[in-house]
C-alpha cells in the first residue's frame, strides 16, 4: 500500500509523534534529553519550524507545530533523527534503526483544537502516571506556556497568545498584549490544565495524528481529505 503524501497548508500547524523503534527507550539520561532538545532547537532553527507545544517522553516525542514552508518539518525530522540516532549508538554502544519509522503528522483545526492540542503534548506526562502535575515534569514546553520560563525553542501560536480568560480571539487578530494580559493569559492556561480532556478529544487527537487525517471539526476534516491526490 502506498504511502499517504505529506500534507502541508500556510500557516497551519501540525501534531508529530515520533517513536522509538518496537516502543523502546530513546533517551534514558538528562544528557540525552538535552541533546535531543539541542537538535530540535537548532533543526527547526535552520528551516522555520515553529513549535509552539513539546513533551519529551522516555520512548516517544510529541510536537505541535507550524511549517514555515513546505519543506520545514521534513528537514527537521530528518536531521533531528539521524543526527540524534548517531549520537544515542555512539553513546550506548548500539547499531541498527532507532526510531519506529516514518514520523506521524496530522494537520490541526486551529479554530476548535489548537488548544486541545496544546495540552494533549503537555499533560502527556500526567496520563502516563509519571507526575501528577504538568509541572513536575522538566521535559516539556509547559514550563514556558503555563510558568512563563525561557524557552528558546518555543513560539507561541497567535490562538495561544490571545487565549485571554478563556476567550479566543479571532487567529488573524493578534493584538499586543501587556503584562497584566500575559499573566492572565498563563492563569487560565494553567486553569485549563488542571481539567483532563475529554476521552472523545483524546480518541480524535489519537486517531487523526496516526491516520493523517486531521484534527478538527468535520468541515476541517473535509478540507485535509480533499488534499490528498
Amino acid at each position: 500500500m502506498p504511502r499517504r503524501p505529506r500534507l502541508f497548508l500556510p500557516d497551519q500547524p501540525q501534531h508529530v509523534v515520533v517513536r522509538g523503534h518496537n516502543r523502546d527507550p530513546v533517551l534514558v539520561r538528562d544528557d540525552d534529553f538535552r541533546y535531543l532538545y539541542r537538535c530540535l532547537r537548532e533543526a527547526a532553527n535552520k528551516n522555520r519550524l515553529a513549535i509552539h507545544a513539546w513533551v519529551f517522553m522516555h520512548n516517544h516525542l510529541h510536537l505541535l507545530a507550524t511549517p514555515g514552508h513546505e519543506a520545514s518539518l521534513s528537514k527537521t525530522m530528518q536531521s533531528v533523527g539521524r543526527r540524534y540516532a548517531h549520537y544515542f549508538n555512539r553513546t550506548y554502544h548500539r547499531s541498527g534503526s532507532l526510531w519506529e519509522g516514518r514520523y506521524k503528522c496530522s494537520l490541526v483545526d486551529t479554530d476548535r483544537y489548537l488548544l486541545e492540542c496544546y495540552r494533549y503534548i503537555e499533560l502527556n506526562p500526567v496520563r502516563a502516571g509519571i507526575v501528577k502535575q504538568p509541572a513536575d515534569y522538566p521535559y516539556s514546553s509547559y514550563h514556558a506556556n503555563a510558568l512563563g520560563r525561557q524557552d528558546s525553542m518555543v513560539t507561541p501560536h497567535a490562538v495561544f497568545t490571545n487565549f485571554i480568560s478563556g476567550v479566543e480571539v479571532e487567529k488573524n487578530r493578534p493584538r499586543h498584549l501587556s503584562e497584566a494580559d500575559v499573566d492572565t493569559n498563563r492563569e487560565a492556561y494553567r486553569q485549563l490544565c488542571d481539567q483532563s480532556l475529554h476521552q472523545k478529544t483524546l480518541t480524535e487527537i489519537r486517531r487523526g495524528t496516526e491516520k493523517g487525517l486531521g484534527i478538527g471539526r468535520a468541515e476541517f476534516l473535509l478540507k485535509v481529505a480533499q488534499l490528498y491526490p
